[in-house]
């Protein structure tokens, strides 16, 4: 496997980053094949993992520890903190006092003395940049963690979030984490080169698009996931309709279809790693198989006519929204409101 260096840091890792969430109660709940998913994957020449805290509260963490065990200096151990680990208001987000007890529980179930990567997981409009950014340097400074970084965070936070580290001395977030595949293209229009211009890694997630890619979900077909959950982008008519021209665009060039969404993930330049998450044997065996696939200027461009450069055919579920976008209140002027622009 040819390795790529993690945007400035001089940490090589592998195209592909082994995702740990469905490794737990809300995807594969057998430890021990898990477990041997994870030692395959280091076996085939992945040296990257990816988890978090909140995968199955802590669940996937603690797996990942088990499996690393006598393995651990040779795996980039990557992690994130901010979704909620219990009912207390405090126990979530992206404020010192919480990221202090965040990483102590995650280097806990992990079982290891440093972390890697330690990710932001997603913007937490609450918090200044200065917070998280002086505890996540503190962290680095005491050898708990190695790097930090963002997730799914848009561009004007990457850049102000840069600007205050620079201003204030801090460490800068090396990595962006956000979603990426073909029917998932917006981060080209901006976050793929605002992060080649601040020379951070990128790991995107859902490579897949939520299993779109895999040819499963089809036009007319019911769509669930494998634990019986619904999503909206599954019933998507514009992503089922670019699936189905997607799906004899593969045949066409005698690629997997998985195989032709992976490739399409890693051909990126500002791309470093794409993740992958199997929650079975199965699912790494077809993943690892078109590991060596490339996509010549052709296909992409015939991939380029069915999803345009820089756009979404719809959005993930599970996709960031700002409050803006979440409430009412910020978008709309109430009578007597004074303090409105």
């Amino acid at each position: 496997m040819k390795y790529r260096t993690l945007g400035r840091t001089g940490i090589q890792v592998s195209p592909y980053c082994l995702g740990a969430m469905m490794f737990g109660a809300i995807g594969n709940p057998d430890h021990d094949d898990s477990i041997r998913i994870i030692h395959k994957a280091l076996d085939a020449g992945i040296n990257f993992v990816d988890t978090a805290d909140m995968y199955s509260r802590g669940e996937s963490e603690e797996i990942v520890g088990k499996a690393l065990k006598g393995r651990r200096d040779n795996v980039v151990l990557a992690t994130k903190f901010h979704n909620p680990m219990g009912d207390d208001p405090n126990q979530r987000g992206n404020s010192r006092r919480w990221i202090m007890t965040a990483v102590e529980d995650s280097l806990r179930r992990l079982g290891t003395d440093h972390i890697d990567l330690y990710q932001v997981h997603r913007l937490d409009p609450a918090v200044d940049h200065e917070e998280t950014l002086s505890a996540l340097t503190d962290l680095v400074r005491s050898g708990k963690v190695r790097a930090i970084g963002s997730s799914t965070f848009p561009a004007s936070a990457i850049v102000e979030a840069q600007w205050v580290a620079e201003a204030r001395n801090l460490e800068r977030y090396r990595t962006e984490q956000p979603t990426y595949s073909i029917l998932n293209r917006a981060i080209e229009y901006e976050i793929l080169p605002l992060v080649q211009k601040y020379g951070m890694g990128t790991l995107v997630w859902s490579p897949l698009a939520q299993g779109m890619l895999t040819g499963r979900y089809r036009k007319g077909q019911q769509p669930t996931t494998h634990r019986g959950g619904h999503f909206k982008h599954y019933s998507d008519p514009n992503r089922l309709d670019a699936v189905e021209q997607l799906i004899p665009l593969a045949e066409k060039s005698g690629i997997k279809m998985t195989h032709m969404a992976m490739a399409f993930a890693v051909a990126h330049p500002g791309v470093t790693s794409a993740i992958i998450g199997p929650r079975t044997m199965e699912h790494l065996d077809d993943l690892l198989a078109g590991a060596d696939v490339t996509l010549d200027d052709a296909l992409l461009d015939a991939i380029d006519e069915i999803v345009a450069p820089g756009t979404d055919v719809g959005r993930l579920d599970m996709a960031y929204q700002p409050p803006a976008l979440q409430e009412t209140g910020p978008r709309r002027r109430r009578a007597g409101d004074r303090t409105a622009a």
